[in-house]
């Protein structure tokens, strides 16, 4: 008779038959803030060659850009023909000043005022074009997706819903974006730092939200909303200001707005899915980067 083995706890090996599990994929560590903020612009930047890569997306998605970009092009140069009259209107305390004093204070007042509706208008620009050309958008997304791997199956939502939402999404940022106008407009008339420092800071908000409107596409599609998506948004602040500080400043060239809409609705997937969404799928150049460190 054999002598007895020995415990299962003590053998050597796996059973018979067992199969070892694939190893689970791993995400890179965290990057600090720097190189998030880098990485953000990195995203924007994916998103252009993407584009580029398929001149047929990118001219498809051009289309409802330029719809929208018409009529605000009619409204701001409208408001720089009467940007004098404006500046006159919005400094009644200046009318009994020396002319030196009242005409500088003036001047600085219709460049606020120019900026403050610079500001607003890409903050509603985006939002707008999103709406008016949700399935172009939603089809550039779609297909972004695909090359990566495969695209989700959409959320199932009745159609009327979706558009109130996004009607209310759209009407909200817009009020988010007229009442930081204003603050912005107030802070133009502190010297030099209204002049430096404001407009900076000015692009890093209007870059976070744009970075919240832009990924709305990839994220409702996971059923991810509004509340939740600025609250990730949050937790990845630094990579989202990165993102959208460059799609800004992209969007303040003229006619950038309109040829980088498609590549920023790009860059905006491949971010919403490598980094915000629930199941982030890490592309295999950020797993090695990763593993590097």
């Amino acid at each position: 008779m054999p002598p007895p083995g020995p415990p299962p706890e003590f053998r050597q090996g796996p059973p018979p038959g067992h199969r070892p599990a694939a190893p689970a994929r791993q995400r890179p560590p965290e990057p600090g803030a720097v190189k998030d903020l880098f990485n953000g612009v990195g995203y924007f930047l994916r998103g252009l060659a993407w584009v580029a890569r398929r001149p047929g997306q990118w001219l498809f998605g051009l289309i409802p850009a330029a719809i929208v970009l018409v009529v605000y092009v009619a409204g701001l140069s409208l408001l720089a023909a009467n940007v004098g009259d404006v500046a006159d209107w919005v400094t009644p305390f200046a009318d009994d000043w020396s002319s030196g004093l009242r005409d500088t204070t003036r001047v600085i007042a219709g460049i606020a005022v120019l900026g403050a509706s610079l500001f607003l208008a890409i903050l509603t620009f985006t939002a707008l074009t999103l709406l008016v050309g949700d399935p172009f958008y939603e089809r550039i997304a779609v297909r972004v997706e695909e090359s990566q791997g495969g695209a989700p199956p959409e959320w199932d939502e009745p159609l009327l819903r979706q558009i109130v939402r996004m009607i209310g999404d759209t009407v909200l940022l817009a009020l988010v974006a007229i009442c930081l106008a204003v603050v912005f407009f107030a802070c133009g008339f502190i010297p030099v730092i209204g002049q430096t420092v404001v407009p900076v800071v000015a692009a890093c908000v209007s870059g976070y939200l744009l970075a919240g409107e832009l990924t709305s596409i990839a994220l409702e599609r996971r059923g991810i909303f509004r509340r939740e998506r600025f609250a990730r948004l949050k937790r990845h602040r630094t990579l989202a200001v990165g993102f959208g500080a460059a799609t800004f400043v992209v969007f303040l060239i003229p006619l950038g707005a309109v040829l980088a809409m498609p590549g920023a609705v790009a860059g905006a997937t491949l971010l919403a899915r490598e980094r915000l969404a629930d199941n982030p799928q890490v592309s295999g150049d950020e797993l090695t980067a990763g593993q590097h460190h």
